[in-house]
């Protein structure tokens, strides 16, 4: 029988992906506990090598074989609006321990906030300087993205390599940053809720201007046309994603919490 819809082949991705994944946390622990960094190594290659093999496997089905047709675009959208959704709830877990703390610190902080003892960053300089660079990224992903609906295939490349420059911008920034703190993530829950929230976001850049490379690689291979393009508008969602997460990080611990 017929049907719109692309049935996937069995593949050995998710599960190897998963193992390689799970190598990764138990590697940073096993690193913290004893020095030895082999495991977090291990998971690191391995999934970013398992990972390469995955997207060859799904560019494969979406711009050779023709099987994301509209009616497969559209779930694939509605999935990755649920992914972020759960993106959401993760830093809202980060955002709820922040302000249980910060908005009635108790004796043990000082019962003030910031806790007693910690000398907090300016906010209007390395991090507005990042605020900057991140809304300007937002900026040039769009540029890309209407470009490439209207079939100017060098603007989109164009706007795209800005996107990347500036995200590898904010992270050398961030990498700054955290080289100049006067606290760690050990002094108070000060530092580890700085640390843990502006940290992962980080790591979501990173994660955010993979997906974007990978876009811009595709883009010079002629993958993306004005109809089809799904694989770029999941990464241009997903940044900005992370530039809606980075103001609220700035307003709430950078501004109003120093």
């Amino acid at each position: 029988m017929k049907q719109p819809f692309h049935l996937v082949e069995y593949s050995p991705w998710p599960i190897l992906c998963s193992f390689a994944v799970l190598c990764m946390p138990t590697g940073l622990v096993y690193y913290i506990r004893t020095g030895d960094y082999i495991l977090l190594l291990l998971g690191l290659i391995t999934t970013t090598f398992i990972s390469y093999l995955w997207w060859r496997d799904v560019i494969r089905e979406s711009t050779f074989q023709g099987h994301h047709t509209s009616y497969v675009i559209s779930g694939l959208k509605a999935g990755f609006i649920l992914f972020i959704v759960s993106e959401v709830c993760f830093f809202f877990s980060f955002f709820w321990a922040y302000f249980h703390s910060s908005l009635a610190p108790t004796p043990e902080l000082g019962s003030v906030w910031p806790p007693i003892g910690i000398a907090t960053l300016s906010p209007f300089q390395v991090p507005l300087l990042n605020t900057s660079v991140l809304l300007l990224s937002g900026v040039s992903v769009t540029w890309t993205h209407h470009s490439l609906e209207s079939g100017n295939k060098n603007s989109a490349l164009q706007g795209l390599f800005l996107t990347l420059a500036l995200g590898f911008y904010f992270l050398w920034l961030q990498y700054g940053e955290y080289s100049e703190t006067a606290f760690s993530i050990a002094d108070s829950v000060y530092g580890s809720t700085f640390f843990i929230a502006t940290g992962f976001h980080g790591l979501h850049v990173m994660v955010g201007a993979t997906f974007l490379t990978v876009c811009f690689l595709r883009m010079l291979s002629l993958h993306f046309d004005k109809n089809h393009h799904m694989g770029f508008i999941a990464a241009a969602w997903y940044w900005h994603f992370v530039d809606v997460v980075w103001l609220f990080l700035y307003v709430s611990i950078y501004w109003w919490g120093s």
